[in-house]
């Protein structure tokens, strides 16, 4: 007899909604909470950005339904406009200017305390690994929160490919460098280019996943095209966008929001309502795009799969 166990955060499928649910812009606006008079003159940026993209034909992929939702998705008409990508600017609205980014050709370095060093054009890193849709929700830092149908495959399958070694403990990533394109690295005050890091037990958890596309298609360039992470336990901003390189190393990497303000945004960053931000409180979250306030679980409800990485550490800051 197969018996399917479904974890504490799944639901079933069928109650989850899907893509073509539509919202109106007004809606979306009002959900956002984005005053309708600020954005009158700007108008708002088209919710897709169409482009050619040669692994196109790798989409949609199979749905791995051992991670479903105990929520809606939140449609892609309201992910698409809302996001952070300080490379572009310090507000949500940069859909737009993000389209400046040249994603073709990338290239992904993997290197450090590994046994096999390597350069891959990120298209033939798409042929090494295999693609699968899952349903993660996000929460960001700010108390707000969504419901994503992303594509990618396990970060643990690019840890194997590059086989670390022992003195490796953690896993260091970062982004693109590239101010003449990207106008938020022209702002010297920040720290660029970004670098995230997680300990290698953190990679190579179930839940740590490399993210190549979104919705069912190739990832449009303001969600963090072509290469991004989602650690769903973890606030948003440890989610690093646009990678370019994966380094292996024996310290704890300084990431960038810790760089800035370490007293805010630390290493670890795991999602906890008892811990409260030094300037609000995360015991609550604001879904979008309809508001509605509930309550923040630990580990953003994922603590069946991460709690444990976590037993031995009671003497660091685990949720800031």
């Amino acid at each position: 007899m197969n018996i399917i166990r479904r974890r504490s955060w799944e639901l079933p499928e069928r109650e989850a909604t899907p893509e073509a649910v539509f919202f109106n812009r007004r809606a979306v606006l009002a959900g956002l909470g984005i005053a309708g008079a600020s954005m009158a003159g700007a108008g708002l940026p088209r919710p897709a950005f169409a482009e050619e993209d040669p692994n196109a034909g790798l989409y949609p992929a199979p749905r791995n339904e051992a991670y479903t939702l105990d929520r809606e998705i939140t449609p892609e008409k309201v992910t698409s406009i809302y996001n952070n990508f300080y490379e572009f600017g310090s507000h949500k609205q940069i859909a737009s200017a993000a389209q400046a980014l040249k994603i073709r050709p990338w290239e992904v370095k993997i290197d450090g305390l590994c046994d096999n060093p390597q350069v891959l054009d990120f298209d033939e890193l798409m042929q090494k690994v295999s693609l699968e849709e899952r349903l993660y929700r996000f929460r960001c830092v700010e108390a707000w929160a969504m419901a994503v149908p992303w594509t990618g495959f396990p970060l643990a399958e690019l840890v194997r490919l590059a086989s670390p070694k022992a003195e490796a403990k953690y896993l260091r990533m970062e982004t693109f460098l590239d101010p003449a394109t990207a106008g938020g690295q022209r702002a010297s005050w920040y720290p660029w280019p970004y670098v995230e890091g997680v300990t290698l037990a953190e990679a190579t958890n179930e839940l740590a996943f490399l993210v190549t596309g979104v919705y069912g298609k190739p990832l449009a360039k303001q969600y963090g095209a072509p290469l991004r992470l989602a650690l769903p336990w973890k606030y948003g901003f440890k989610s690093i966008k646009s990678i370019v390189r994966f380094s292996f190393v024996e310290e704890r990497p300084v990431s960038f929001w810790e760089e800035v303000q370490a007293s805010e945004y630390g290493f670890w960053a795991n999602v906890n309502p008892e811990v409260s931000h030094p300037r609000w409180s995360q015991a609550r979250e604001q879904l979008l795009p309809t508001g509605e306030q509930v309550p923040t679980q630990l580990f953003n409800g994922y603590g069946e799969q991460v709690a444990h990485l976590y037993k031995d550490l009671e003497g660091e800051k685990l949720y800031m």
